[in-house]
């Protein structure tokens, strides 16, 4: 696969975390924002107007995510986005939580594959000269038995990329992705595969077994370990080093822009989530860090880990 992608993660790969990474360890060959929500007000929130600045972008390529299950709405989006210089905005057919599905929003629109078909009739029908839209998907919601159906639908459009993780809605991100669903894409467009690339071993596999993907997203895996795109291409992991100005750029950026040190701890809180795991004997830190009342103390428990503490990526541990 000639492409790496890194994948939107709601509170993790907001813009913030785009400049940091890319300047460190990337730049990925596409960074998708996390899923904007156009409705009925055709306004944006202003941290979605964050994310789509141009200047917040610039230096790397942005695709934008958009949720809904209308076409109205991601038309008037898509308007906005290509007057702000973008050219590329993804459908989100893919983000499993309750509350989206039980919207037909996300993975819970591919239950209603007439209506997803409609939408994508009339927003293709719609799109400004010029935009392109990908698709980020499940393979169905309930049962892998949807799958078929659900690929035919996406093979009546001339998608920019269909990216697909083969899990169920139901699902979240248990168990093991349906691998053999995978092997029955095909389509008029390149395709790219996400899901549970944790190693560079993980990636070189899927290349083997699937040797006509044309790209790769990370995500948790990538937020696990910075440098895994950076590994990918031939480079090496990243050093303790490394972790620690990923994480102090981070924590400075955060300051900045947040208010208080609650908000900013929230925030490396959600980071180390996934960024512990590369670390032995992490837990007994990450306990001081969630009981930390300000940032002094929050940062006395990262410093002991990264002194104390040896840096280790190991196979894939389910966080």
């Amino acid at each position: 696969m000639d492409k790496l992608y890194a994948a939107p993660m709601e509170g993790l790969t907001g813009y913030l975390w785009r400049q940091v990474h890319a300047e460190l360890f990337g730049p990925a060959d596409k960074y998708f924002t996390p899923f904007l929500s156009p409705n009925a007000t055709c306004t944006f929130q202003r941290k979605e107007l964050d994310e789509i600045d141009p200047e917040h972008n610039r230096g790397i390529n942005v695709v934008p995510q958009l949720l809904t299950n209308r076409a109205e709405h991601f038309l008037w989006a898509a308007r906005e986005l290509y007057d702000r210089g973008f050219r590329e905005v993804n459908f989100n057919l893919g983000c499993p939580a309750g509350t989206v599905a039980a919207k037909r929003k996300g993975a819970g629109l591919l239950a209603y594959p007439q209506e997803l078909d409609r939408c994508l009739e009339e927003i293709f029908a719609g799109l400004p000269r010029g935009m392109t839209v990908s698709v980020k998907t499940r393979i169905g919601k309930n049962d892998p038995g949807e799958w078929p159906g659900l690929l035919e639908i996406y093979r009546r459009y001339p998608l920019a990329e269909l990216i697909v993780h083969p899990r169920l809605q139901k699902e979240f991100y248990k168990g093991t992705p349906h691998r053999e669903a995978f092997s029955t894409v095909s389509g008029p467009w390149p395709v790219v595969y996400n899901g549970d690339i944790w190693t560079a071993e993980d990636a070189a596999a899927l290349s083997r077994d699937f040797p006509g993907t044309d790209a790769v997203m990370l995500g948790r895996g990538l937020m696990r370990d910075p440098s895994l795109l950076r590994q990918l291409r031939g480079g090496p992991a990243a050093s303790v080093r490394e972790v620690r100005t990923y994480h102090d750029r981070l924590l400075d950026a955060y300051r900045q822009r947040l208010s208080g040190d609650l908000p900013v701890m929230h925030r490396m809180w959600e980071l180390w989530t996934y960024l512990a795991a590369g670390f032995d004997g992490a837990e007994p830190y990450l306990k001081r860090m969630r009981k930390a009342k300000n940032l002094s103390e929050y940062q006395a428990a990262v410093d002991a880990l990264l002194r104390e503490q040896p840096l280790v990526y190991l196979s894939l541990i389910h966080i």
